[in-house]
């Protein structure tokens, strides 16, 4: 698998929320039905509840929020030798340890 394209799993309070996946520069988020069924909490109001996926090239901004910085990131960057400018594979390989309720998990492994 090319390492521009991948697939994670987003879970807010331990509940599947969507899946968010790159495709070369694209990367799309998309919810769960399940999660949009029993409406629950958007993961932030720049992401509402709808079943349309949203779509950016680049990461999304909410999920840009989510990457380490600063010496954490550049620790992360050389210890899982991933480009410090890749944000996608930094945050989906660090998904465990995100703050507060959301984590990612990476679904297919390069």
């Amino acid at each position: 698998m090319d390492r521009a394209e991948m697939r994670a799993e987003v879970r807010m309070n331990g509940r599947m929320a969507g899946i968010l996946e790159r495709d070369g520069e694209t990367v799309r988020f998309q919810y769960d039905k399940k999660y949009l069924q029993l409406r629950q909490p958007p993961l932030s109001m720049s992401l509402p509840l709808r079943e349309q996926p949203f779509e950016s090239k680049g990461l999304l901004p909410y999920f840009c929020g989510l990457v380490s910085e600063g010496w954490l990131k550049r620790v992360q960057a050389t210890e899982q030798r991933i480009d410090p400018e890749d944000a996608f594979s930094l945050l989906v390989h660090n998904g465990d340890d995100l703050p507060g309720a959301i984590t990612i998990e990476l679904l297919d492994l390069p």
